[in-house]
């Protein structure tokens, strides 16, 4: 029997250029060097922290940090698809839709 390779991903990606100073090319590899991570990946966590210190971090991310701090509302195993929601419906600037 021929044995089958795994799916590959399908998450979309989008490739993006940036310039930056040679100080901050250094850092960037220092960074991604000390942690043991992709140039892209400090990147990404990089532009998600700077999200969250702007309030744009969105509901998702609200989310995933609250239970990263231990904070996961009560029976969220049960009703994660509820709890999701309804931080949606409770982020700031997010208008209920009437119909």
């Amino acid at each position: 029997m021929p044995k089958r390779s795994k799916p590959r991903p399908t998450a979309v990606r989008e490739p993006v250029q940036v310039y930056l100073a040679p100080d901050d090319s250094s850092l960037l590899a220092s960074l991604a060097g000390s942690a043991g991570l992709s140039k892209a990946e400090v990147l990404r966590r990089g532009l998600r922290s700077f999200a969250r210190e702007q309030g744009g971090g969105g509901p998702m991310l609200r989310f995933l940090d609250e239970g990263a701090q231990g904070q996961w509302p009560f029976g969220v195993a049960a009703r994660h698809d509820d709890v999701l929601a309804e931080s949606y419906r409770d982020a700031p600037g997010t208008a209920r839709k009437r119909r």
